[in-house]
């Protein structure tokens, strides 16, 4: 047995002292009969598929010096029998899913000098007494739930070389204690929690090669005394909240080959005497994201071993320096967004080994120096967000390495280098939003790697190259906002890989089925271009399409039927186009949608039922058609609903009570269709709306209070040209967003509420073409006067006072007033014409009376002959009156009586009228 693959055995061949079945493919557990194994020394399953828990029994081992169980996948606790092993030296279990704490008794492991525990799931503390445990060498904790301190205690583990606690969740400072580890020359506590400073006592770790504290909370400044750490080689200080200025030196950490001190809050520049011309070791110099400024630090000149060098995110300005070519061994150099400014400076090309350069977020101006084409190592250059001018020079097509370009906005000018074609491994161009012109070369069809093609935002016009069929990689293609012309080259059809196209605001014409090739499509835009004819059924192959926008075109015929297929459709776009037919049932499954935009075609028939099962739908546009029918009150189900627009169309009956179920609504607009009824008032519970348009209908009754429980309502309030009745409600002034409201052209009355007055964010009102009366609210006397017009009772600014109001109301009767006047004054005429009558009658027929009395010449004549001594105008009347002109006619008994009286009478008379006579003259 001794001869068997991985077993070693004793000297004199009687026991098993050895077995390594490392990477042999063994899966299930560990067997408990190990343990008869006694004379084992070394155990290795490392890197198999052992599953289950570490069998306690194991620990009966007494001369097992090293365990490797690491790369499996154990699970359960370390058992605590795992102290019995007083002779383990190497104990490595990481890379298993083993969980709980660190067994307490594996400080009784006084020979261990290998500790990998690394990779689990480890939780609970570092032991307290990890210090006993004095021959250890490497302790690797990293990546498990380790939190807690570490342990002050740790000082006592005197030959420990390698620390690795990274990925954990350990917290406080870091103990001083370890400075005390003098043969230390691994500390990696990356990525805890670890506040505090920087303890200065790490200067003393006279062996330490790699410190990497990155991603914890340290604050405060880096100490100058880590300048004397002599062997350190790495040193990443990155991501944590350190400040001041950069004290570190590379003319005294010769040795250093990377220092990353990125994404901190240190100030100023480099220190001047950073670097040791032509001794320096240092490759990698990462400064982002930290708050340094300044012109570029020359002193990294001297630095002419460095390979990457990192200042992004910073706040650098000027010019790059002309002789940065001294930095002949730089594979990327990274300044982007900062502030330099100026041209790059064709010295730039001649750093030969540049593979990636990443200018972009700056304020770059001038031209691509020609000289960039002798980089032929180039893998990436990123120049996006500059202001560069001038044309894409075609000598960048000598880049041949060149996988990545990046120009979007700047101001580069001219057509596409023609050459473009040489970038055999192009797999990005993306130059969008400059200022291109003429058409792409048809040499662009062999970037056969191209994967991203961006050329939006330009001039550019022309047709598609039919070559562009060979792009068999390409899986996003955006033209928008070009001049592009013409039909689309069939030799699209080839392109099975594409996923965006975005071909909008072009001016594409003919059939778009070539674009229609790939079974991938997940977005297809071609808004606004000239494409006719049917909507290809062949689309409805793309399963996966979640965004379709073909707006803006000259589109013809019926939804294709084939549209059920898309069922992980999200976002729909057919306005705008001539399509005609019912709206097709079939989109019913996609259950995905969330915007149906169909606005403006010719779709004919009712509001489909199904639409209640979209549930997720939030935008609804059937705007600007031909549908008739109701207003579904299933839509109250589309409880998602933020948008529904379903105006311009031919729909008729009321508005049902179910709208009020769209408690996200945002915008409701029925306008320019033949609803009837009044606002139902479960609209209150849209809560959310803050546009609201029911105009041009034949609503009628009053307006509801509720609608002043619509706090939101912003954009608009329009009601006009209905049929409404009643008095503005006062809740209207509740509204305090509301900018603009329409009222117009109904059939309102009584005064304008004074709480309208209190919306102090309307800029725009219309009350006119009413029945109101009364004084307007004095803040709206900066409306124009049209807002008011055709309202006889209103008054006030704009329009006339309401004093001049009244005055004018109490000249002006009402056509009733001056009928009751009219006929009180032809009564009262015809009363007093009557009485006047009826005098003058009694008066004649006195007069006639007394003539006859005369002729007798009784004691009456005498009597008037006595006082008829005056003639002339005004003169005493000249009456001959009998004792019958009065009535006084004498009893037969008392006759001689009433002769006196009689006569008596008669001069009373004549005296009375005298009297008359002379107050008349």
């Amino acid at each position: 047995m001794c001869n068997w693959n991985g077993l070693t055995c004793s000297l004199d061949q009687e026991h098993a002292i050895g077995l390594n079945l490392s990477g042999s493919g063994i899966s299930g557990s560990i067997s408990v009969e190990f343990n008869h194994l006694s004379y084992l020394q070394t155990l290795d399953l490392s890197s198999n598929s052992l599953t289950g828990s570490i069998p306690s029994k194991l620990f009966k081992l007494q001369n097992l010096t090293t365990l490797l169980l690491y790369s499996n996948s154990l699970s359960g606790n370390i058992p605590l029998e795992i102290g019995n092993l007083k002779n383990l030296q190497v104990l490595r279990i990481g890379g298993n899913m083993l969980e709980g704490e660190i067994a307490s008794s594996i400080v009784n492991l006084t020979k261990l000098t290998v500790l990998g525990l690394g990779y689990c799931n480890f939780n609970g503390s570092i032991p307290f007494r990890i210090g006993e445990l004095k021959n250890l060498v490497s302790l690797d904790l990293q990546s498990n739930s380790f939190s807690g301190t570490i342990p002050e205690d740790i000082q006592g583990c005197e030959m420990l070389e390698n620390f690795a606690a990274s990925n954990n969740m350990l917290d406080g400072s870091i103990p001083s204690s370890i400075g005390s580890l003098k043969s230390l020359k691994i500390l990696n506590l990356a990525n805890n929690t670890l506040s505090g400073s920087i303890p200065k006592t790490l200067s003393h770790l006279s062996n330490l090669t790699y410190l990497n504290l990155l991603g914890n909370k340290l604050n405060g400044e880096i100490p100058s005394e880590l300048n004397s750490l002599t062997q350190l080689q790495t040193l990443d200080l990155s991501e944590n909240n350190l400040s001041g200025p950069i004290p570190l030196l590379n003319t005294k950490l010769q040795n250093l080959v990377s220092l990353v001190l990125s994404d901190n809050a240190f100030t100023g520049s480099i220190p001047s005497n950073f670097c040791l011309k032509d001794s320096s070791k240092l490759e990698q110099l990462f400064l982002s994201q930290n708050m340094l400024y300044g012109k570029f630090p020359l002193e990294l000149l001297d630095c002419s071993s460095i390979q990457q060098l990192d200042l992004s995110d910073n706040s650098f300005e000027g010019e790059l320096p002309s002789n940065l070519d001294m930095l002949q061994n730089l594979t990327d150099l990274v300044l982007n967004n900062n502030s330099f400014v100026g041209s790059l400076p064709p010295e730039i090309g001649n750093i030969t080994r540049l593979e990636g350069l990443f200018l972009f977020g700056n304020s770059f101006t001038g031209t691509i120096p020609v000289e960039i084409g002798r980089l032929h190592r180039l893998i990436t250059i990123y120049l996006y967000d500059n202001q560069m001018s001038g044309t894409i020079p075609r000598e960048l097509t000598n880049c041949t390495s060149l996988r990545e370009i990046d120009f979007f906005g700047n101001h580069f000018t001219g057509p596409i280098p023609e050459t473009i074609g040489k970038l055999k491994d192009l797999v990005v161009l993306h130059l969008r939003q400059n200022d291109l012109s003429g058409p792409v070369p048809p040499s662009m069809g062999y970037c056969k790697s191209l994967q991203i093609l961006a050329l939006a935002d330009n001039s550019l016009s022309g047709s598609i190259p039919p070559t562009f069929g060979y792009l068999s990689e390409l899986f996003k293609i955006t033209l928008y906002n070009n001049s592009f012309e013409g039909p689309l080259p069939r030799s699209l059809l080839a392109l099975k890989n594409l996923k965006i196209i975005n071909f909008s605001h072009n001016r594409f014409s003919g059939s778009f089925s070539p674009l229609t090739g790939s079974n991938s499509l997940t977005i297809l835009d071609l808004t606004n271009n000239s494409f006719s004819g049917p909507i290809p059924s062949t689309l409805g192959n793309s399963l996966n399409l979640s965004r379709l926008r073909l707006a803006y075109n000259n589109l013809t015929g019926a939804i294709p039927s084939e549209f059920s297929y898309l069922t992980e459709l999200n976002f729909l776009d057919l306005s705008f186009n001539n399509l005609t037919g019912d709206v097709s049932p079939q989109l019913s499954n996609s259950h995905k949608i969330e915007h149906m935009l169909l606005s403006n075609n010719r779709f004919t028939g009712q509001l489909p039922p199904w639409l209640a099962i979209l549930q997720t739908l939030g935008e609804l546009d059937l705007s600007y058609n031909n549908f008739n029918g109701r207003v579904l009150s299933e839509l109250g189900k589309c409880s998602n609903l933020l948008k529904l627009s379903l105006h311009h169309n031919n729909l008729s009956g009321e508005i049902p009570q179910e709208i009020g179920n769209l408690t996200c609504l945002n915008v409701l607009n029925l306008q320019s269709n033949s609803l009837s009824g009044s606002i139902p008032s479960m609209i209150r519970q849209c809560s959310k709306l803050y546009e609201l348009r029911l105009s041009e209908n034949f609503l009628t009754g009053s307006i509801p209070e509720e609608l002043g429980d619509l706090a939101e309502l912003q954009v608009i309030l329009d009601l006009s040209k209905n049929r409404f009745t009643g008095e503005i409600p006062s809740s209207l002034g509740n509204l305090m967003k509301l900018e603009r409201l329409n009222l117009s052209f109904n059939q309102l009355q009584g005064k304008v509420p004074s709480s309208l007055g209190k919306l102090t964010s309307l800029h725009v009102v219309n009350l006119s073409s009413n029945n109101l009366e009364g004084q307007i609210p004095s803040t709206f006397s900066g409306f124009p006067r049209s807002s008011f017009l055709k309202n006889e009772g209103l008054c006030g600014p704009p329009l006339v006072p309401c004093s001049t109001s009244r005055g004018k109301m109490q000249m002006q009767l009402s056509n009733m007033q001056v009928a009751a006047i009219i006929v009180a004054i032809v009564f009262t005429s015809t009363v007093i014409c009557l009485v006047m009558i009826y005098i003058m009658l009694r008066i004649w027929c006195n007069w006639r009376k007394v003539s006859i009395s005369s002729s007798d010449g009784g004691t009456a004549a005498k009597c008037a002959n006595n006082n008829n001594n005056k003639t002339g105008n005004g003169g005493y009347w000249n009456m001959h009156m009998n004792s019958s002109s009065f009535g006084l006619i004498p009893s037969p008994d008392k006759k001689n009586n009433s002769m006196a009286t009689t006569t008596a009478a008669i001069c009373f008379f004549d005296i009375k009228q005298e009297g008359v006579d002379n107050t008349n003259k």
